[in-house]
């Protein structure tokens, strides 16, 4: 049951409270003054506290700011029978929940009480949600490369500094933003994020900026934009290579100017946002080639980040295998799996094309469809155990397909299929989008597929 504190210098309120409080499932215990209240929460911290204004010795508004001294996240609704809006709003600044009149209404006082232990519960539950995705969120490695990350990122997060953070796909780069975030100044304010490469073209000026009721066919009701919802906080720009020329310096002016108008509307809306944006593609060569804005690569680029491969990281698999086996046990209710040593043996030298994404959904897979509490090196799929995935440190993944051939065209063959796999991941397997990246018509790279017997993942 839940407890409350009534602090009281009236013996018949004390009691009369004490009663009521407990005929409603609580169980109540009482102070005289404000001192036996401090001596009592120095032994034992109640769910809530009432508490008088007016009391012999220690009022009311000195003992709350001694609580808030001691417990500073401490429930506490006040009381008066000689209550003023001037001491009503000094209560509320000292951080009382509530404050209620005598002679005190039972109906009122139940339902404040009630209202302030639902809070309190909405706070707690929003706390534990936060740390549970801190935890999916967390950054896994022990490789020289993600413990200089880690530290980039302890340097930076403090400050209000924008981020540019490149890598495949893959390998991290929304946990490394999600990290900046969370140990900066704005880390209780929201994470908002784009995925500029999902949104049509004709929708993401509305996703980004909003729009007004009639605005558009479609638009039924006003809509916040983006950068609406992430005002204090951070707006994470995903794939920001994807994005059009026109949307870029629509971007470009909002992010200068710090305000913007919503699509169909002429009022100009201001907005307080961190940038953080993140690219799988080489902007230096999208500017050379006219795809991406200078302009706007430099206001981005204030502080770079990348994000290493995982194959550029092996020490590491063993941790992130761990994890993940684990953590999809926990999701699925299951005993926790592990990996005989050839199996994981077989992990390290996979040289992961998809990076930490791919290794997550094999785990993911093996949790669900191995029945073993130990998953052996037979139960992993060909395409891992295939000695043309495989990669060493001393040689590059591009000359790992030439020394497993027998003949030229053998090689060509391999090189060309790893190729094609690369270039659709590095795209998300949009074929169309990686046609046009490897300039090849898109009837071409479909033949290559399907002869390849590639597996297009949706």
């Amino acid at each position: 049951m839940q407890s409350i504190l009534i602090v009281d210098d009236e013996q018949s309120i004390r009691d009369s409270l004490s009663g009521i409080l407990q005929d409603e499932g609580f169980t109540p215990a009482t102070a005289a003054n404000g001192e036996e209240a401090l001596a009592r929460l120095r032994e034992d911290k109640p769910d809530l506290i009432l508490l008088d204004i007016w009391m012999p010795g220690m009022d009311g508004l000195e003992t709350l700011t001694r609580i808030r001294d001691q417990l500073p996240e401490q429930l506490v609704i006040m009381m008066s029978g000689h209550g003023t809006i001037e001491t009503a709003v000094k209560a509320t600044k000292l951080g009382a929940y509530d404050f209620i009149e005598k002679p005190l209404s039972l109906e009122k006082l139940l339902l404040t009480i009630q209202n302030a232990l639902k809070l309190t519960r909405l706070v707690e539950e929003n706390r534990e949600l936060k740390a549970k995705i801190a935890k999916e969120y967390e950054m896994i490695g022990n490789s020289p490369m993600i413990i200089e990350l880690k530290k980039q990122i302890e340097i930076v997060a403090p400050t209000s500094g924008w981020a540019l953070i490149t890598g495949e796909n893959g390998t991290g780069k929304e946990l490394v933003a999600r990290a900046i975030h969370t140990l900066s100044q704005r880390g209780d304010k929201p994470f908002i994020e784009v995925n500029c490469a999902a949104i049509p073209e004709d929708l993401i000026e509305s996703e980004l900026f909003g729009h007004e009721k009639g605005s558009f066919t479609g638009a039924t009701a006003q809509r916040r934009g983006k950068f609406d919802l992430a005002n204090d906080g951070t707006l994470f720009l995903d794939e920001i290579g994807d994005m059009s020329l026109k949307t870029q310096a629509k971007v470009l002016r909002i992010l200068q100017e710090r305000k913007f108008e919503r699509v169909g509307g002429n009022r100009t809306i201001e907005v307080d946002v961190r940038v953080i944006a993140a690219t799988n593609k080489d902007l230096p060569s999208q500017i050379a080639a006219g795809a991406f804005r200078e302009d706007l690569y430099y206001r981005l680029n204030v502080i770079p980040f990348h994000v290493p491969p995982l194959r550029d990281r092996h020490e590491d698999i063993p941790l992130l295998a761990d994890h993940f086996l684990t953590y999809f046990s926990r999701k699925e209710g299951r005993e926790i799996k592990s990996l005989d040593e050839e199996a994981m043996a077989a992990l390290v030298r996979y040289s992961w094309p998809g990076n930490v994404r791919e290794l997550k959904n094999l785990i993911e897979r093996l949790v669900i469809m191995v029945a073993a509490r130990v998953i052996t090196y037979a139960q992993l799929p060909q395409s891992i155990t295939s000695r043309r995935h495989e990669a060493t440190d001393q040689q590059p993944l591009s000359d790992v397909s030439a020394t497993v051939a027998d003949t030229f065209r053998e090689a060509r063959e391999e090189f060309e299929k790893e190729f094609l796999l690369r270039k659709l991941e590095e795209n998300d397997w949009n074929v169309s989008r990686t046609a046009e990246a490897i300039e090849m018509e898109r009837s071409n790279l479909h033949r290559k597929i399907r002869s390849y017997g590639i597996e297009v993942k949706k």
